[in-house]
């Protein structure tokens, strides 16, 4: 079989596997939702990365200590429906790489990155990336059982707070804005100040 090292190699209309996903050599970002190959963006900009710096920060600290990890994209988190016990590579087509993700249990992880449900997800929106993050992921994590889930709106400062419900079903449990402390669901101790999470400005 010949060695994948470019995305036109692939057949964007076939389903493939985490299996596959871990031969390929291709020099751009990729995802797979369902089988199906998903482009990722190019590098976020600065001030997405700047928001992502400061969430990481402010969840490391609060987490030292606890069982609970954060982990950073790029990290491989793959995820299918929550009444699944653990699948091999062959048998699981959803791979994501979420911008922040927290999870508690060790035995989901390996060298390879998370197999199973993160705990906690955040994406932060760029433009060109919101229709995946608010529609096909939000019923991929909520399919696969992630707890609570964050999407970030940068141009607008906010927060929207989504956990699951007694049914298994997102509920929007808060919007957070502006000078807002917001407070994850999974860690009521920790209050996230949102004025140092969107600075932008560079201090002199």
């Amino acid at each position: 079989m010949a060695k994948i090292t470019q995305l036109s190699q692939l057949d964007l209309n076939q389903t493939y596997s985490y299996a596959d996903y871990l031969t390929w050599r291709i020099n751009v970002a990729i995802e797979l939702i369902k089988g199906k190959i998903m482009l990722m963006l190019p590098a976020p900009n600065v001030e997405h990365q700047r928001i992502e710096r400061q969430l990481l920060v402010a969840i490391d600290l609060h987490l030292k200590g606890k069982k609970c990890e954060v982990f950073p994209a790029p990290f491989d988190v793959r995820i299918y429906d929550r009444k699944k016990s653990i699948l091999t590579s062959k048998e699981i087509h959803t791979v994501v790489q979420p911008d922040l993700c927290v999870i508690c249990n060790s035995e989901l992880l390996d060298k390879q990155g998370c197999n199973g449900a993160p705990d906690w997800i955040i994406e932060i929106l760029s433009k060109g990336n919101s229709k995946r993050e608010m529609q096909v992921k939000y019923q991929l994590y909520q399919e696969a059982g992630v707890q609570e889930y964050w999407l970030v709106y940068p141009e607008q400062q906010a927060i929207h707070q989504f956990v699951l419900d007694d049914n298994d079903q997102y509920q929007l449990k808060n919007m957070y804005a502006e000078d807002d402390m917001a407070i994850p669901y999974l860690f009521p101790e920790l209050a996230i100040d949102l004025t140092e999470i969107f600075e932008t400005e560079v201090e002199e």
